[in-house]
């Protein structure tokens, strides 16, 4: 099973979420940005460490939001398409966010998401987002 760790980021009472270019594995989705964890790598710095890779930005992990184990049907899991997801509230980052690996990224209302082409795995951490609200509307460190 491959560990992923995402970001949430959270600006103005949005989210920001990211579309997979053309030429990615399941191309045109949209989802959080983060990635794989590396050997002996801790999911938090994990995602430190993707968000600026593919973000250019230094950001402050704040607590687990959400965290689930996903399959994908369509791919058997003996090749490594079984995912657990760790996801992160990321309240605030340093430096100019700058797109570096994505075809789109978006700042969203959270009632906006349900409505987008989003990666199956992450549909049940936007599910929670709009029942809980939390992230929006309270300050999180």
């Amino acid at each position: 099973m491959k560990e992923v760790a995402v970001g949430i980021l959270i600006r103005n009472n949005r989210i920001l979420v990211c579309q997979r270019k053309e030429t990615s594995r399941y191309p045109l989705k949209w989802e959080f940005p983060g990635g794989k964890l590396e050997k002996d790598e801790t999911a938090v710095d994990a995602l430190k460490r993707e968000l600026k890779e593919e973000l250019g930005i230094d950001a402050e992990i704040g607590n687990e939001f959400h965290r689930q184990e996903w399959q994908y049907d369509a791919e058997p899991a003996a090749d490594g398409h079984s995912f657990r997801i760790f996801y992160y509230l990321v309240p605030e980052h340093h430096g100019s966010l700058r797109n570096r690996a994505f075809r789109e990224v978006r700042w969203v209302t959270p009632e906006e998401l349900p409505a987008m082409d989003l990666l199956e795995g992450n549909r049940e951490a936007v599910q929670r987002l709009i029942r809980d609200g939390r992230p929006i509307t309270s300050r999180i460190s």
